[in-house]
């Protein structure tokens, strides 16, 4: 179960980026103790998981922070100012994968790194999918790699991505329940 820290003592802003911002905050303890923190401001992100019949739909895009082209499950920033997670996450299929869902279920969400960063990922189920047009983003190169539900151990095994991990792992789990 989790606990409510108290607000920063003090924050000082030292970086503000297009897609994260830095700051260095003082908290105090119970204890009295005063502790600082380098952190990581994020403005959440959502992950899809697209399942397509009898596949689970993946893309592989570049990642130039680790120079790869990694293999994931959907995913995107919340971008927009106060839209709700799951049309952040409508928005992020169709542009990643072509797709739209006509059924869909939340499966929960997590921090991605809470030592360091807000980060929260909001995590959806997308079924029944069916094809949209949209126009592509000049700077996404993505290629959709369709993955067997059978294989999902195998993708799970291979996979080197954190959110994508969790979103297999989450189905798997449905799957195993019979659901």
């Amino acid at each position: 179960m989790t606990e409510r820290l108290d607000p920063p003592i003090s924050s000082e802003r030292m970086f503000e980026g297009v897609v994260i911002s830095v700051r260095v905050s003082h908290y105090r303890r119970p204890s009295g103790l005063v502790v600082r923190r380098e952190v990581t401001d994020h403005p959440g992100a959502v992950m899809i998981v697209p399942v397509d019949g009898d596949q689970v739909l993946l893309v592989r895009q570049p990642r130039e922070a680790v120079e790869e082209r990694m293999l994931e499950l959907p995913a995107g920033k919340m971008d927009v100012p106060g839209e709700p997670p799951l049309e952040c996450a409508k928005r992020e299929l169709a542009e990643e994968v072509g797709r739209r869902a006509n059924r869909w279920e939340d499966l929960g969400g997590f921090f991605v790194a809470p030592a360091i960063s807000t980060e929260f990922i909001h995590c959806f189920l997308a079924e029944d999918l069916v094809p949209v047009a949209v126009d592509p983003d000049e700077e996404e190169e993505i290629e959709i790699v369709p993955v067997h539900l059978n294989d999902l151990d195998r993708a799970i095994a291979e996979v080197r991505d954190a959110k994508t991990l969790i979103g297999l792992l989450r189905l798997a789990q449905r799957r195993s329940a019979g659901r």
